[in-house]
């Protein structure tokens, strides 16, 4: 992208290959990438700043591809492994070639196709850190009560499998047709958000995952059972202190919890997701690939009705 804008700013520019890899870096060559709210967000320039002075900029911030270059410190892989990575604020991963440090990368398992690959590295992360690292969803014993908020988005998708994988009980909130699609990922309980006001819900949940990050904290918090965690993927703000009397403990009730989930390049997480497909546990949810000369298209498709992930191939 040279500009902020519509989809119309993205441009496939060819470009002086990457120079050999240093130190612990390796050289994938990209088979596909993921389209994230990052990449929208970056491209609408809804934040300019993180922009700024860094036009021409290559969008993707996770990949699945082959490593084709070591660096002389690498131990982890070699020419030919096939691998998925999660990249830094840089991005760069919607290209032939990308760079990065072998620490953000994961073998993937032979059987596991690279576009399904691709579509569960980003997301998929989040979902897991969010629920298990954030909402410490394993230590709440099977059972638990999990709701998800935006449940039909990359994110969403990934936390209902995760949640239900882990023996939870998965209520998803997501909005009108996507809604079948949505307990196909294992979803016990469906709320319609464009008929139901979330915070009249009725019941308790020990663990809320906000996916969007757009829903007020207060909103949610009263929906949190004694003990009880309320997960966000957006940054610590003044709406969380407006909700600080609903995240204040009862009488004789244990106090209900919040956190923000910050994605981490996590080899072993990132392993665990791609064993996951591998053994047919997981589901990438692929809603549409399309090549890289149609990313425009596929931009303009990722921000419709959208179940799921947008996959670039190269």
């Amino acid at each position: 992208m040279h500009a902020c804008g519509d989809p119309t700013v993205l441009s496939v520019d060819e470009v002086p290959p990457p120079g050999p890899p240093v130190g612990d870096e390796i050289t994938a060559r990209v088979a596909a990438s993921s389209i994230n709210g990052t990449d929208l967000g970056l491209r609408r320039g809804d934040v300019r700043v993180a922009t700024w002075g860094r036009l021409p900029f290559t969008l993707g911030f996770d990949l699945a591809g082959e490593v084709v270059h070591c660096g002389p410190r690498v131990s982890a892989f070699r020419p030919g492994d096939r691998v998925a990575a999660l990249l830094g604020h840089d991005g760069g991963a919607q290209a032939s070639y990308a760079v990065l440090r072998q620490h953000r990368a994961a073998r993937v398992p032979d059987r596991v196709p690279l576009e399904s690959a691709a579509g569960v590295v980003l997301a998929g992360l989040t979902a897991l850190q969010a629920l298990h690292h954030v909402g410490r969803l394993g230590a709440r014993g099977r059972g638990a009560r999990v709701l998800v908020v935006g449940a039909s988005g990359g994110i969403g998708c990934h936390a209902v499998q995760l949640a239900a994988l882990a023996g939870a009980h998965v209520t998803a909130v997501a909005s009108g047709r996507k809604l079948p699609r949505v307990r196909e990922y294992g979803a016990h309980e469906l709320v319609d958000r464009s008929t139901c006001d979330i915070a009249r819900l009725d019941g308790s949940w020990d663990l809320v995952l906000d996916t969007p990050g757009t829903a007020a904290h207060a909103e949610l918090a009263g929906l949190l059972a004694p003990g009880g965690t309320l997960v966000t993927t957006r940054p610590i703000s003044r709406d969380v202190w407006r909700a600080a009397p609903a995240l204040l403990p009862g009488r004789g009730k244990r106090p209900p919890s919040w956190g923000a989930v910050t994605t981490r390049a996590r080899p072993a997480d990132l392993a665990h997701l791609l064993h996951l497909l591998a053994d047919g546990r997981l589901r990438s949810p692929v809603d549409r690939v399309l090549p890289l000369d149609r990313g425009a298209e596929a931009h303009a498709h990722a921000e419709t009705e959208v179940v799921g992930k947008v996959v670039l191939s190269l």
